[in-house]
């Protein structure tokens, strides 16, 4: 978007993580990282420059954690960026922030904000990072409920030529969900008012199912389908992620997440995990609703990260104890190890 633009090539790029008796953050520098660490640094630094160039900056650099300090340092004393800064026009400040810094943020559930859940829910298109499959049979007249066909090619969001779906794009990520599913109905009743199609505006909130029942519409019109396939594309997106059964959960995260903060505030580690245990489930024991041993991670990232220094004891390692126990049994009781899973194991 016009404010944010992703670097899906420095997507596995994270600071090593601090290990027992080494080297405190601040003594590292460049050289004390592992080697492939270090071959990631310096081609991040040269992918940045070059991105500077082309928007002709002289950037003043600032750090936060140990790994950005490594980073800001290396781009310092880059001699392209130093002739570069030399000659370049335009000024910016730079921020590099270690993302392990902000565990809490990456897996909590507290943005209300559909672009996020767009690309948290459907699968990823193959050989991207950042854009997502959006199933397109409801545009055509092949009605399967086959989940896997695949002879029609998937849609995404990236729709650069169409105004309308970028428009809309920008709604997904800067208003509130409610607002922005208001904005795809909009977008809708437009475009098909402009191909003089059937359309009956209706008040109130805004459903998957009516904005299905607008989708339909365009169906048998190749000429209006041509003129507004990115914007179908991103209402099709919004309708199967809304419909998604990972949605629903996400409220289910928000409000165990809320829970869980009130609790650390008023108890002890050990009583939020004994909290958490009776819900760890095997797979013959789950319902749709339970959370899977993937959730749980989250979950325990989270819980980890919000509660700051722990206080180690007896009680501790006990509930600890119990939690792994349980974890292992359900991960070992899966049927079908997700990928994730399988790294892990």
């Amino acid at each position: 978007s016009a404010e944010l633009c992703l670097l899906p090539a420095v997507a596995t790029l994270l600071p090593p993580l601090p290990g027992p008796g080494g080297p405190g953050p601040a003594e590292v520098g460049l050289g004390a990282l592992p080697a492939e660490l270090q071959a990631a640094v310096r081609a991040l630094v040269g992918d940045l420059d070059v991105l500077f160039s082309a928007l002709g900056l002289r950037e003043e650099n600032f750090a936060v954690g140990p790994l950005s300090r490594i980073v800001a340092a290396e781009l310092a004393g880059y001699a392209p960026a130093r002739n570069r800064r030399r000659t370049a026009t335009n000024k910016a400040s730079v921020v590099f922030v270690d993302r392990t810094l902000d565990l809490a943020g990456a897996v909590g559930h507290h943005g209300d904000n559909l672009a996020e859940k767009i690309l948290s829910v459907l699968p990823k298109l193959p050989g991207h990072k950042t854009d997502v499959m959006v199933n397109t049979v409801e545009l055509t007249a092949l009605q399967t409920t086959d989940e896997t066909c695949n002879i029609i090619a998937p849609g995404c969001l990236a729709q650069p030529n169409d105004p309308a779906a970028k428009a809309l794009w920008e709604s997904f990520m800067n208003l509130k969900q409610k607002e922005a599913v208001m904005e795809a109905r909009r977008h809708l009743v437009e475009a098909a008012s402009r191909e003089n199609l059937p359309i009956k505006m209706s008040m109130g909130e805004v459903t998957p199912e009516q904005l299905s029942s607008y989708i339909k519409l365009f169906r048998n019109n190749l000429k209006a389908l041509e003129n507004h396939c990115g914007l179908l594309q991103l209402v099709l997106a919004t309708v199967q992620t809304l419909k998604h059964p990972q949605t629903s959960k996400w409220d289910n995260f928000l409000a165990f997440e809320r829970l869980l903060l009130q609790t650390i505030g008023e108890s002890e580690m050990p009583s939020v995990l004994n909290q958490l245990l009776p819900m760890i489930k095997s797979y013959n024991n789950r319902t749709k609703d339970d959370y899977t041993c993937e959730d749980f991670l989250v979950l325990l990232v989270y819980i980890y990260s919000v509660v700051g220094e722990i206080e180690s004891g007896k009680e501790l390692d006990a509930a600890e104890e119990e939690v792994k126990k349980a974890l292992v049994k359900a991960i070992c009781d899966e049927p079908e190890p997700s990928p994730l899973l399988q790294k892990i194991t």
